[in-house]
């Protein structure tokens, strides 16, 4: 189990650069004190959980201890990308949150049956935002037991 006093790396998984700019200034608005790295595709995502190409060395990859997902990306979509983490021995422990625009039973279904953690539809305000980053952080960094980011996890 991981050190309950320190914050955990945030990876957040978006190709809309405003969505990330939302998504970043809600965290900080709802007082999550959590390193927040961004990727923008699928591949990227891939790259940056296997640390390969510009995420070899790793402090510029640590290990992420949440991904926040979106569904709908370029290259790799997250849907390919939650598939590939979870057939990951490597990297299945690591918690997804699909966090998208989607509202579509079939990709709820999907999602969950990709191994998907939670499922969650963007709030279209940034209050609601707000309030959902609020209770991510108080569920998955204050309730639930989530397993070490040490680099030796990897």
């Amino acid at each position: 189990m991981r050190d309950q006093h320190k914050p955990i790396v945030i990876l957040l998984a978006d190709d809309d650069e405003e969505d990330r700019l939302l998504t970043c200034e809600a965290l900080s608005e709802s007082r999550l004190s959590n390193e927040i790295y961004c990727v923008t595709d699928g591949e990227d995502l891939m790259d940056y959980l296997k640390r390969h190409g510009k995420y070899a060395a790793p402090a510029k990859a640590p290990r992420p201890g949440l991904i926040l997902l979106d569904l709908n990306m370029p290259k790799k979509d997250g849907r390919e990308a939650l598939l590939a983490i979870k057939a990951d021995p490597d990297l299945r422990q690591i918690p997804v949150v699909v966090l998208t625009t989607s509202v579509a039973d079939e990709d709820v279904m999907r999602s969950y049956d990709s191994g998907a953690n939670s499922f969650i539809s963007k709030p279209v305000t940034f209050e609601g935002m707000v309030k959902l980053m609020m209770g991510l952080g108080r569920y998955w960094f204050e309730i639930v037991g989530l397993p070490s980011q040490d680099e030796q996890a990897i």
